[in-house]
């Protein structure tokens, strides 16, 4: 590559986590180590950690975060390397909303509007998801989806028990 050239800096990508089984705290640090060492990808900076309840489906508490990537990976390599991590946190799908040991879901890619059968971005239920909306508000505060702002969404879901991890071993 030419000394002259620039480097594109890459999409920025956001990644919802969450984990309802084992520890989910410590799953979902390793995963944002998993996220940091991506190839193609750099400045990987994660919101605190929530406890919400399960949403549509039954289980234990999860543990939410956000985080937010630079990449230069294509949406659907980065959907495969997220899918990658899960596995290897040791992720089974045994049913729809099943608990889960790890879940990694590509909720914004810039501002890409993307419908395929394996992928659409926005993700489409983000805006309705207190456990998204709210880590999400700590790392962009000013964003808006759908033309409005994260507090307005976030006040829709009201009915939705999220609390924020405080400690040092929890996040």
């Amino acid at each position: 590559m030419q000394a002259d050239r620039a480097v594109p800096p890459g999409a920025f990508a956001y990644i919802g986590l969450g984990a309802n089984l084992g520890d989910g705290a410590a799953t979902l640090r390793a995963a944002l180590r998993q996220l940091a060492a991506l190839p193609d990808t750099r400045e990987c900076t994660a919101s605190p950690f929530y406890r919400s309840a399960p949403v549509d489906a039954t289980g234990p508490d999860f543990v939410n975060a956000v985080a937010r990537l630079r990449t230069t990976l294509a949406p659907l390599d980065l959907l495969d390397a997220l899918q990658a991590i899960e596995l290897e946190q040791g992720r089974a799908r045994p049913y729809r909303n099943a608990p889960r040991t790890l879940d990694l879901d590509l909720l914004l890619y810039d501002d890409l509007r993307l419908d395929t059968p394996r992928l659409t971005l926005p993700h489409p239920r983000m805006h309705e998801r207190a456990f998204v909306l709210l880590p999400l508000r700590d790392l962009t505060p000013d964003m808006r989806l759908r033309d409005e702002t994260l507090d307005a969404l976030l006040a829709r879901c009201a009915d939705q028990a999220i609390h924020r991890m405080a400690g040092p071993g929890d996040r």
